[in-house]
């Protein structure tokens, strides 16, 4: 037996007949009036009454009364299904008004750059879902170039990123979150992994394995900041298009890397982080997105990734 949606709409119609619903609810699962107000924080009469005045208006024996003690009829038994998917219908409902009216609801469009971001996306993510659950986070592994690009366009809602340089980063804003300090990636059987530090002058005599220019500007701009005057006379033998083509070629022994120690960390025991001296500037990494974001999604994830941080 099943009662229609069109049969119960007559009764869920304002406030006080969502009271009925959930005051039934309340009843049908204690089986007992006392209980049931002392749930909802009412005296028992007027629960009794509300009871009363439900049935009355149905037209049905919800409940079987002997004595004290109540049970639900077999109509009753349908209607508090019916009741239960009601009321969560309007919760559902009420829950996507809020979300909605806070901006925190559709789709959100973070772009990434895998090695230098591998410790910041994980906890971000996850903090951010248990904030806006009901937010897709749709992830972009894009170039710094194509993310500033994205930012700029509106394609993109936020970029973790490596910190861009002013010119690179103009009408974009950046919050740095993390910090790394820069030297070289060897292989595990290169000279240099048995010495605690390396002079950046001897780089001049080195192989160097870089990322392909064209596909990766901002990498020899990182470089250029890292290294000054040096980086224009380093031995640049291949360059790669990408992390893992690159962290092989180094583990082949083929040459070094100039990279913040996050890279040589993510390859495990198959390379080794050697600082240089003097040290260059630490490379930093956060979060870019538009000065003035239209979505408050937008300004959340900031400020998550802002508290992480901190």
């Amino acid at each position: 037996m099943r009662l229609e949606w069109s049969y119960l709409s007559g009764i869920v119609e304002g406030v006080m007949e969502l009271r009925h619903l959930r005051y039934f609810v309340a009843v049908a699962e204690e089986q007992n009036v006392t209980r049931a107000a002392a749930r909802l924080h009412l005296s028992q009469p007027p629960l009794t009454r509300q009871m009363h005045d439900l049935e009355a208006e149905l037209g049905v024996a919800l409940f079987a009364r002997s004595g004290k003690t109540i049970a639900l009829t077999e109509v009753g038994r349908v209607f508090l299904a019916e009741a239960k998917a009601s009321l969560q219908r309007v919760d559902e409902a009420v829950r996507a008004v809020r979300a909605a009216a806070s901006g925190a609801h559709g789709e959100l469009h973070l772009g990434y750059a895998p090695t230098p971001t591998m410790e910041i996306l994980p906890e971000l993510l996850e903090a951010f879902r248990k904030r806006l659950p009901a937010v897709r986070v749709l992830l972009h592994d894009l170039g710094s170039p194509e993310m500033l690009a994205g930012l700029r366009e509106g394609r993109l809602h936020a970029a973790l990123m490596m910190e861009p340089s002013k010119q690179a980063g103009r009408g974009v804003a950046f919050a740095a979150l993390r910090s790394y300090p820069v030297g070289l990636a060897v292989a595990a059987h290169h000279p240099f992994a048995r010495r605690r530090k390396v002079p950046l002058e001897a780089l001049r005599e080195e192989a160097i394995i870089a990322y392909s220019r064209k596909e990766y500007p901002d990498y020899h701009e990182f470089v250029a900041r890292s290294l000054g005057p040096l980086s224009k006379k380093l031995n640049i033998v291949d360059e790669c298009d990408s992390g893992p083509s690159l962290a092989a070629a180094v583990g082949s022994g083929k040459g070094i890397c100039v990279c913040p120690s996050i890279f040589a960390r993510r390859t495990g025991s198959r390379l080794k982080f050697v600082p240089v001296d003097p040290p260059p500037a630490r490379a930093v990494v956060g979060i870019a997105y538009r000065a003035n974001p239209s979505s408050s999604t937008t300004g959340t994830l900031v400020e998550i990734a802002r508290a992480l941080a901190a």
